[in-house]
């Protein structure tokens, strides 16, 4: 499966991240650590779900109080390239069934980088209109953030 970025339906951050793929792939595939960073602090991640392989569950869920957790994903992976690229939707759940109410694609990128890795992602959208309501609901300031926090904690693991 290649993707391909249009710009009238996706919506993409970047970043160059100083520490080994290995580690943001780990990051992104161990539940602990993706609890750490995958929403903006000070809210809470709970992963529910984390089936690494195509067709495998992918459900989060968030708590800005740590006490109310609301769903955050709840579709499949499509992909699960080791080290390289990720893919989940939700418009599939578990076992490739059709959810009742699809938004997005994300695919996320992991490639070798001169000063660490580089790590691009990106949410891709049905028409203009999907991608104009998620850019309204803040996607660059909330995946920026978490694509930070993501930095620094494997920046930290990557100097121990």
């Amino acid at each position: 499966m290649t993707e391909t970025f249009n710009p009238d339906l996706d919506l993409k951050i970047s970043r160059i991240i100083r520490a080994p793929r290995r580690l943001v792939w780990n990051a992104w595939t161990d539940k602990a650590s993706l609890e750490q960073w995958w929403v903006p602090h000070p809210g809470q991640c709970r992963v529910d779900r984390m089936e690494l392989h195509p067709g495998g569950a992918f459900e989060t869920r968030y708590s800005e109080d740590g006490k109310e957790f609301g769903q955050h994903v709840s579709g499949c992976f499509l992909a699960v390239d080791h080290e390289e690229r990720l893919v989940f939707t939700d418009a599939l759940t578990a076992g490739f069934r059709p959810s009742a109410q699809p938004f997005l694609t994300a695919v996320m990128t992991f490639r070798d980088h001169p000063d660490g890795m580089e790590y691009v992602a990106y949410a891709m959208h049905n028409s203009p209109e999907d991608r104009d309501r998620h850019a309204e609901m803040g996607f660059f300031d909330g995946w920026n953030t978490v694509a930070e926090q993501l930095a620094q904690l494997v920046e930290r693991q990557a100097v121990n």
